[in-house]
């Protein structure tokens, strides 16, 4: 088959899986809506053990469960009313057969050790609970000797020989799985040398360029064919479930994996397995050593049974400039970035919104980007490599994307460069937003934006969007060509000013435009989902939208809306900007407006400012941290700041960490009430 033939038939693919990951996207993990209905899963829970053995004794001592442990987790599933399904029980329900029983686990082993057959087979048959075990081909191929197991030499006996795979097999109780053939390690996915997924990431070759989306894709397919064909010589059976390594998929590597037969996916993405979530992307419990026998165990299955998802946990953002990290010698861009690191662990944060885009001159617009694109120049390839250092060097637990969604100055060549939305003069003297933007009524426009954020979603690895608050229009705008056409297939007039005369026609004209811009960001989201498929989304609002109601017309903003489509509204909690006289109570009047919305305080996360722009100072530590506290006392849960003045140490960490320290993230003690 053709390098094109194979694309089109990707594309093909990837059209069936839209659906599921426009709905993910728009419902978004824990939302009431994924709770509604008949599930046939009824709350699958999907375990994903590595080796059963003691710690001393095992290849990855943290993430080996005791033989001990592993009985004693067993025992109390059964004591507590779960039961163990199979992998044809789980397929026959979703397809419409007989539903699974009261609280069903499904138990699932990856890597294929030997203590799958010593320790957890004979836990198997004395129970018979079925269970699905995850083969690496390349691992297992060898009869002997030594693999190389991620990046370490692994003695082949460490793993199961092929006749007791069979055995376990010929079970009945045991179903084969393909964990890929060689694609359980990382590949260089930037210059900088990361060592990424190989399944998610694009291989950065040492000639400075990044394989082709259609030379990944059939990379991927080989791969998986490779494992399938493998399987089903050594086994007598094709595999049909794909347990992904390190838990990481997308759209093209699931699309492949049915291609191959592979239509049971596993993986590691939070959450419960509702009736939104395919069988191509089941969600996995991993069992780790640190969850003791049944503590540990009780406490995730209460957090899937009942979907607490990112809005149980207390999200504390620190808001990051790239710009401050970018220079153009990359010795200092590196020494920026460690001192970056040193300040993510110092401040005890646990979530980032990082800047994927270049705004050099200050006006708010993206006027180049960190990541190579089709539209945009590109400043440096700079986004991944700070993203995946952050990830997987600090404690973050969310690192997302911060994205301009119509600010951005495409080259004065580019065709849609002129395509901007047109403010008219106003004379009442509310805010309009200086921002340069793009139209969102020009399609041509708004297809060059999707495609954008399609390049950041395969150029990076990360697990949310944060929009910029530059997605907005107010009621002087949008007056260009575009915008006027669209108001008259509304049945509104092509005049703003005749609008804003006419109350009713003023109502149903705020309300289309900020649906319209919310219609945007929408697809925007279902557009990186494919690449980043547990895609949280947050959203910048401004505080007079909350405050004021009369504001949404200046705005095109819903504080409601708002709250149902996005996992976070990100509200500007800045009372210098806002010239708040009483910066205190400012703050104490937007949390109990905030409370008075349904899932306010579960969905808003309060962003101070750390730097008064208009005296251009830093705020002192101490007073961001008073804030920080005055915002827990009155109830907020979610809070962060902007922006990090790392070159000057501001805020000083030793202020800021016990505030943040001091409000629990433990989701079991939110669910219960408890700080």
């Amino acid at each position: 088959m053709t390098m094109n033939k194979l694309f089109s038939s990707l594309r093909s693919l990837l059209a069936l899986l839209l659906l599921a990951t426009v709905l993910a996207v728009t419902i978004g993990p824990g939302r009431a809506g994924d709770r509604g209905g008949a599930d046939p899963l009824r709350g699958l829970v999907v375990l994903a053990y590595h080796e059963i053995a003691e710690p001393a004794q095992a290849v990855m001592p943290d993430y080996a469960v005791t033989p001990a442990h592993f009985r004693h987790q067993l025992d109390w599933l059964e004591a507590h009313g779960h039961h163990f399904v199979s992998v044809d029980q789980v397929m026959r329900a979703r397809q419409g057969g007989r539903a699974l029983p009261e609280r069903p686990v499904l138990l699932s082993f990856d890597d294929g050790f030997r203590s799958t057959h010593d320790e957890v087979f004979p836990e198997l048959k004395r129970r018979r609970a079925p269970a699905v075990i995850a083969l690496v081909g390349k691992w297992m191929e060898p009869e002997g000797g030594t693999i190389l197991f991620g990046d370490q030499p692994l003695a082949r006996e460490r793993l199961l020989s092929w006749e007791q795979v069979r055995e376990l097999s010929r079970s009945g109780l045991v179903e084969v799985a393909s964990h890929t053939y060689d694609l359980h390690h990382g590949i260089p996915a930037n210059p900088q040398n990361n060592s990424e997924p190989a399944v998610v990431g694009r291989l950065y070759r040492p000639e400075g360029v990044y394989e082709s989306e259609a030379a990944y894709a059939e990379r991927l397919r080989a791969d998986l064919a490779r494992n399938a064909d493998l399987l089903e010589r050594q086994v007598g059976r094709r595999p049909r479930v794909i347990v992904w390594p390190y838990g990481r998929y997308n759209a093209t590597a699931s699309a492949m994996a049915t291609r191959e037969g592979l239509s049971v996916g596993l993986t590691l993405d939070d959450g419960a397995n509702r009736s939104t979530v395919p069988l191509a992307g089941l969600r996995r419990v991993l069992m780790l050593n640190e969850m003791g026998d049944t503590a540990g165990l009780e406490a995730e299955l209460a957090l899937r049974r009942n979907d607490l998802g990112d809005t149980s946990r207390a999200q504390k953002v620190m808001h990051v400039d790239l710009d401050n990290i970018h220079d153009p010698d990359p010795a200092q861009t590196e020494r920026n970035l460690a001192l970056l690191l040193e300040r993510i662990r110092a401040m005890g944060v646990n979530t980032v919104y990082l800047q994927a885009f270049a705004d050099p001159d200050g006006d708010g617009a993206a006027d180049a980007v960190y990541f190579p694109n089709r539209h945009v120049p590109m400043r440096a390839d700079l986004f991944n490599h700070v993203a995946w250092e952050i990830r997987t060097r600090t404690q973050v637990r969310r690192l997302y994307a911060w994205m301009p969604v119509l600010a951005w100055t495409l080259p004065a060549d580019h065709p849609a460069a002129g395509l901007k939305v047109v403010t008219l003069p106003s004379s009442t003297g509310h805010l309009t937003m200086g921002y340069p933007r793009l139209s969102p009524f020009e399609p041509k426009a708004m297809t060059v934006v999707r495609e954008i954020y399609e390049d950041l979603s395969r150029r990076a690895i990360f697990d949310g969007l944060l929009f910029h608050d530059d997605v907005t229009l107010s009621d002087y705008e949008d007056a260009s060509p575009a915008a006027l056409r669209q108001y008259r297939r509304w049945g509104l007039p092509a005049d703003p000013a005749a609008i804003r005369a006419d109350d009713r026609l003023l109502g149903r004209w705020i309300n289309l435009k900020t649906s319209r811009l919310d219609q945007i960001t929408t697809d925007l989201a279902a557009v990186v989902c494919h690449n980043q498929p547990q895609l949280r989304t947050a959203r910048n609002l401004y505080a007079q939208v909350v405050l004021n109601p009369h504001s949404e017309a200046w705005y095109s903003q819903s504080i409601d809306t708002s709250l149902k489509l996005y996992d976070f509204t990100a509200v500007m909690a800045m009372p210098y900007m806002e010239q708040a006289g009483d910066p205190e109570g400012f703050l104490k009047e937007l949390v109990a407006a905030v409370r008075q919305l349904p899932g306010g305080l579960e969905r808003v996360l309060f962003e101070l400012q750390s730097t008064d722009w208009r005296t251009h100072r830093d705020l002192p530590s101490q007073e961001l941290a008073s804030q920080m506290a005055l915002l827990y006392r009155e109830g907020a849960h979610h809070l962060g700041y902007y922006p990090d003045n790392q070159s000057r140490g501001m805020p000083d960490p030793d202020s800021i960490r016990p505030v943040l320290a001091a409000h629990s993230s433990d989701p079991m003690l939110v669910a219960s009430g408890g700080r």
